[in-house]
């Protein structure tokens, strides 16, 4: 380790004025065994410097490099890890904690205990030295003597000492002078002495001869000291004058100051007057305006309104810290606050006044109204409030209070105006419907409220009378007070689609025309809120319009959304009642008018939903669909239940069924209705369900038929049914279409063979014989070798069915299927072809078994396919 030392002093240290003190050698921990040195060194020059330096080997050779130098004072803790056991592995606390472990124990104590000497020297014990054994720090003080370590002899410290450059040139140039130095020490010291004495004696000399000069030095000094002392009086003199003209120059510059200062203040004060003046001062015109201002003409409301706003910006002025603590200031806002006060009760009255007016000069108007179905227009009375409506908005900002009472008088005078107008439009609507005022009360409408009160009696009475021409097969269906759709007059149906859709034209922009004043007059925003439900905050007929309005601060924007729809709800709320009425009437009148309601009511809910689906009448005609829809769903269900209920003549036959026809004129009608309209999906819903009713109950009635037979009955009214679904071209009856014409074809072929029967009966039993001999396995040549089946018996068998018995046979049969079938379906020669066909068919068949078992034998049937043919045709055209 010596020589490594030396090597390192000599190689490393020693080019850069290092001293090497302690070395040990060690690794990194936990890492590959890569040697490394760690040294403590201090420079030779002032200031010294401590370091600690690692000193690695070099990869290409065997000398050494310096990697990294860390100056002592950085370093924070000397972790030994522990105080008692032996332990190589320390922690050295720089920027960032470097664990190393020394080659040996006793390496690494020197090397702490020379860490410890050097910070107790230099840096005044200011490293932590953490579980390092107190013995080995106490080993490095020394004992005996009362030195202090930072004073102490180097040696203490300092194990090896190297001679500068200097030093070993001055001692070569005296070795070279005496060439027996190393051959005689005492000699040579013996010289040494002697010239140290000739040195000591040539100083004093030297002394002694300077004392001289020494005299002559001090004599001129005192005099010079003698010409500082005048000075000094001089100056002394220079400064009491001074004094003087200092006390005059601080008088004068403090007076300077003191107006400047003055200066100053007064220019801020003048700057505090300009800007009270310039934006707390309010015109005469504008003071004369907001108390005297003619608020009924159009140049008095735009002098009030400018006054107005002067007024607000002067009592929303921003006043600087100290400005509301100046009488004038005070009292200014005190004027302010009456002029407002005065200014807002003003307006407030007027507009009431005007409220109150337009209530009384739109009554006068109603009249006109009276005849047509026509709602008044208020935008005469809009366009001359929207003049006061920046007015308005002042009001809201400064007087919210009034504001709201203005909001609730016009809520509360437009509420009972609108519900005259709309009640008179709503009874003249009624009566356009009805016909007359007489005929209205047969339906129970009686004064102005237009309520429905008349019982069902009286409406039956009215579908007795107003029915005119109805088929005998739904007689049935008026005995249980409900009216066919058949019955009524298309015309009337027409008439009735025409006016309601002349009442929700009327009604839609009206409330769409208030809604948006309202917006504009009462400056409230009505875009559409996400909510998109209209919800009551409050009771709105004696409530306040919101829960946060008693702190007199304006509504954010949902709030006020709310509140267009609060006061739409309150202004219009006789509409709704107003509209189910007309919809109860239109329904008892006839229940197939639900038909175009939900159509038209669609399309207008579908239209307000689009300009904002969270506005009043979205929400209100969106309530009065869910009633239109109810009694849409109440109308197929009577359908069906009278399906049910319908009951059949046991002495007449049945023919097409009333409800068969029903449906075919309501699938016609709603055709034409439902064409591109909005709810086609609730009419799909209804057809599926009207015709699973039709299919149950036309196999119910077929069941219970006495009269006519059960394949009849299915074979016509599906074929009806089939020929209803082709022509009408309904997309979602597509697999009923395919299923009415499966069932019409299945019923058609079990008719046919039903009535056929076996006209040829014993033949066909001769037969049926001669196929059971086959089937036990005799040939079919060798049949006619049985004796009961021999040609005798054959011939026996033909000969009792001649052409003419035939041709009778088949008469009664066209007799007995006339007798089934109705009229209107006319598919008497279609069934009749169809026997024809089937008849035919048994008769091939016959010959074909006659050819296989009696080959040769020369026997056929005493009429031919032609004849078969010529009968049928006869017997048809005969009938």
């Amino acid at each position: 380790m010596t020589a490594i030392k030396h090597a390192l002093q000599r190689d490393i240290f020693t080019p850069n004025d290092e001293r090497l003190l302690s070395i040990v050698n060690v690794c990194k921990a936990g890492k590959k065994k890569k040697n490394c040195f760690l040294c403590a060194t201090v420079t030779t020059e002032r200031p010294v410097q401590v370091k600690v330096v690692k000193v690695k080997k070099s990869d290409k050779g065997d000398f050494y490099k310096r990697q990294i130098a860390w100056a002592l004072r950085d370093l924070a803790v000397v972790d030994a890890k522990d105080a008692i056991k032996e332990n190589p592995e320390f922690d050295l606390h720089f920027e960032k904690i470097y664990k190393w472990v020394a080659s040996s124990t006793a390496e690494k104590n020197a090397f702490i205990s020379c860490i410890w000497k050097l910070n107790q020297r230099y840096l005044r014990k200011k490293i932590d030295f953490v579980n390092v054994s107190s013995q080995l720090l106490e080993e490095s003080v020394p004992s005996g003597e009362n030195q202090s370590v930072t004073g102490g002899d180097e040696e203490a410290v300092d194990e090896y000492q190297e001679l500068n450059a200097r030093e070993e040139q001055d001692i070569e140039i005296m070795m070279e002078g005496c060439e027996y130095a190393i051959s005689n020490a005492e000699a040579f010291a013996e010289k040494l002495s002697r010239e140290l004495q000739v040195l000591d004696g040539a100083n004093i000399q030297s002394i002694m001869a300077s004392e001289k000069q020494v005299n002559i030095l001090m004599k001129l000094l005192d005099e010079a000291l003698k010409e500082v002392d005048q000075i000094e009086l001089k100056l002394s003199s220079y400064e009491e004058m001074l004094q003087s003209v200092k006390e005059q120059m601080d008088q004068i510059s403090e007076s300077n100051h003191l107006i400047h200062l003055s200066n100053t203040n007064n220019v801020k004060l003048l700057s505090e007057i300009e800007f009270l003046v310039n934006h707390m001062d309010l015109a005469k015109g504008h003071i004369k305006a907001l108390q005297e201002g003619d608020l009924a003409s159009s140049r008095g409301i735009e002098a009030c309104t400018n006054a107005a706003d002067a007024l607000l910006q002067c009592m929303n002025v921003a006043l600087r810290p100290g400005h509301d603590m100046l009488l004038a200031v005070k009292q200014q806002q005190q004027r302010f606050s009456d002029l407002r006060e005065h200014f807002a009760r003003r307006l407030a009255s007027h507009l009431n006044n005007v409220f109150v007016q337009q209530g009384h000069d739109q009554s006068s108007t109603l009249a006109q109204h009276s005849v047509e179905l026509t709602l008044p227009n208020h935008h005469p009375f809009h366009r001359d409030l929207l003049r006061y409506a920046k007015l308005m908005e002042w009001l809201k900002s400064t007087d919210y209070g009034k504001y709201e009472g203005l909001t609730k008088n016009y809520m509360d005078y437009l509420s009972r105006l609108y519900e005259r107008e709309i009640k008179d439009f709503f009874e003249v609507a009624k009566i356009k419907m009805t016909g007359t005022t007489k005929e209205s009360k047969k339906f129970g409408l009686h004064g102005s409220s237009g309520k429905l009160t008349g019982s069902t009696s009286s409406l039956n009475k009215l579908s007795v009378q107003s029915s005119g021409n109805r088929r005998s097969q739904s007689s049935s269906l008026l005995d249980m007070g409900n009216m066919s759709a058949s019955d009524l007059d298309v015309a009337d149906r027409t008439k009735f689609d025409k006016i309601f859709e002349q009442v929700l034209s009327e009604l839609e922009p009206l409330c769409l025309a208030e809604q948006d004043f309202i917006s504009k007059f009462f400056k409230l925003q009505q875009h559409q809120s996400i909510s998109g439900t209209m919800t009551e905050a409050e009771d709105l007929d004696g409530g306040t319009l919101s829960r946060q309005h008693n702190s007199g601060t304006p509504l954010p924007v949902s709030s006020e959304r709310d509140m267009i729809r609060q006061m739409m709800i309150k202004i219009f709320r006789c509409i709704e009642p107003e509209l189910n009425n007309l919809i109860a009437l239109g329904d008892k009148i006839d229940s197939f008018n639900s038909l175009y309601m939900l159509v038209k009511m669609s399309h207008h809910v579908w239209t307000a939903q689009n300009v904002d689906p969270a506005s009043f009448l979205s929400t209100t005609l969106g309530n009065v669909l869910v009633t239109v829809k109810r009694n849409f769903d109440k109308c197929i269900s009577n359908q069906i239940r009278q399906m049910e209920e319908v009951k059949i003549s046991k002495k007449s036959k049945v023919g097409i069924l009333p409800f068969v026809a029903e449906f075919e004129e309501f699938a016609g009608l709603a055709e034409s209705i439902f064409k591109n309209a909005e709810r086609r999906g609730d009419l799909d819903k209804a057809y599926t369900k009207l015709i699973r009713g039709v299919f149950v109950n036309v196999e119910k009635v077929a069941n219970e038929s006495q009269k006519t037979p059960r394949d009849v009955v299915m074979m016509e009214n599906f074929h009806h049914i089939f020929a209803t679904l082709s022509r009408l071209k309904i997309s979602c009856l597509e697999a009923e279409k395919k299923e009415a014409k499966q069932k019409y074809t299945d019923h058609l072929q079990s008719y046919v063979i039903y009535s056929l029967g076996q006209p040829l009966e014993k033949l066909n039993h001769f037969f049926e014989g001669v196929e059971a001999r086959v089937a036990q396995g005799i040939r079919e040549e060798e049949v006619s070798y049985q004796l009961a089946f021999n040609k005798q018996e054959l011939r026996k068998v033909i000969k009792e069915y001649p052409g003419k018995e035939v041709k009778k046979g088949l008469d009664n049969l066209y007799k007995k299927v006339d007798k089934h079938l109705c009229e209107e379906e006319n598919l008497l020669q279609v069934v009749w072809h169809s026997m024809q066909d089937e008849f035919i068919r048994q008769y091939k068949h016959f010959e074909g078994l006659i050819a296989r078992c009696y080959p040769g034998s020369g026997i056929t049937m005493e009429f031919t396919i032609q004849d078969i043919l010529d009968y049928c045709s006869s017997i048809a055209q005969s009938h």
